[in-house]
């Protein structure tokens, strides 16, 4: 029975293209994805803990989102019931160009203005958060602060607070409705927003989890952060995402049960880290275990083996794809589209792919950019939903 791995069909083209010389990769623009976290009825009652075991107001249970209209199969809200934790998913529409009907993590791309400009900041230091992620102290600022602000963009949780030791409570009022669509169309930059609210960023409520690269075939790249977090206390998930038709909190071990047995159609990332989520019974323990988790970027690496293209994703063997080298496409270098049926570049007694053990996916971490600083690291159209940057 085949499983929910998303694997566009254009994929095999461009793969085959990346080998023979006639595509030249994007560099992969910052982004920022975060698994928000609560204990199962049974376990609620413990305080949940920040990750760098800073002070925090005690994050609980709350409501379940909207869920979908029942015309099509979803999970139910609050799915897998019992003890264990639960972590709030959403579907990306199905009318979407790119990975239509996935379900994913709330997320987005990096804002170039949470580079330079300060704001409000409580628990570990930029400092540390460059460490920890791997990047100059003010893409680390900026990477966080995407992690926050597409938080509140798309599932309206804000982690942020009026003191360090502090957490918002409710934010469903139409003041908080109107900045943050203010937030979505960037009129409103994350700084300012903190500061007109005299809130601070609460870093310390992030745990960092893991490091996913697009790989090199894809037309859209991103270089996404993956971090989990615990639902503040008060704060509910809301269904306000435009780039959703549904939400659901659900536990890890059962969405994977259904993405292996096809009915929930996910990404790379998002299967890879709901299993590794699956390995905890409260939120307490993931986020202290994001404190030891790997940040090394996976990104998909593609050799041409016996006569097909081999795509593997280093450290998750389940991910792996074998493609027939066939034909070697060409690339409209004006639209990202695929041409198939041209030979005219590459080894043309081979049908123009290059033989041999050839590695033709794999960048060195030390050269992976850090994102487009003149582009705003949104692509035109719309900006990345959590989760979609495999």
């Amino acid at each position: 029975m085949a499983n929910g791995q998303w694997y566009p069909p254009e994929w095999p083209d461009r793969i085959r293209a990346l080998a023979a010389g006639t595509l030249v990769p994007a560099a992969p623009r910052r982004a920022a994805t975060v698994m928000l976290l609560r204990d199962g009825a049974a376990a609620s009652s413990a305080p949940m803990s920040a990750p760098a075991s800073a002070p925090v107001s005690a994050p609980a249970s709350a409501p379940a989102s909207a869920s979908a209209p029942a015309s099509a199969p979803s999970p139910a809200a609050g799915a897998g019931g019992g003890t264990g934790i639960e972590v709030h998913m959403l579907r990306r529409h199905t009318s979407m160009p790119f990975a239509a009907g996935a379900y994913a993590y709330p997320g987005g791309g990096v804002d170039p203005r949470d580079d330079e400009r300060q704001v409000r900041w409580a628990g570990p230091s930029r400092q540390e958060w460059a460490a920890r992620l791997g990047v100059p102290e003010g893409d680390a600022q900026a990477v966080v602060c995407a992690a926050v602000r597409e938080t509140f963009e798309e599932a309206g949780v804000l982690l942020a607070g009026p003191a360090p030791d502090d957490v918002v409570g409710d934010t469903t009022g139409d003041d908080w409705e109107a900045d943050r669509r203010a937030l979505v169309s960037r009129e409103l930059s994350f700084a300012e927003f903190l500061d007109r609210r005299g809130l601070v960023l609460r870093s310390d409520l992030l745990g960092a989890w893991a490091r996913w690269i697009t790989p090199e075939f894809e037309p859209r790249r991103y270089d996404t952060w993956f971090f989990a977090a615990a639902l503040p206390t008060g704060q509910r998930t809301r269904d306000v995402s435009g780039e959703a038709d549904r939400t659901v909190w659900i536990r890890p071990a059962l969405a994977a049960a259904a993405y292996d047995k096809g009915e929930l159609l996910m990404m790379p990332p998002t299967i890879a880290t709901l299993r590794a989520l699956a390995a905890y019974d409260t939120v307490n323990g993931a986020l202290a275990g994001a404190a030891g988790r790997d940040l090394t970027p996976v990104l998909a690496e593609a050799r041409l083996r016996d006569g097909e293209v081999v795509l593997t994703w280093p450290g998750h063997d389940e991910f792996t794809k074998h493609v027939p080298s066939g034909d070697v496409p060409t690339i409209d270098k004006s639209t990202g589209g695929v041409r198939t049926g041209d030979k005219s570049t590459g080894d043309k007694s081979t049908g123009g792919v290059p033989t041999g053990d050839v590695p033709i996916g794999g960048v060195p971490t030390a050269d992976v950019p850090t994102g487009d600083k003149t582009t705003g690291d949104v692509p035109t159209g719309g900006k990345p939903t959590g989760g979609a940057h495999r």
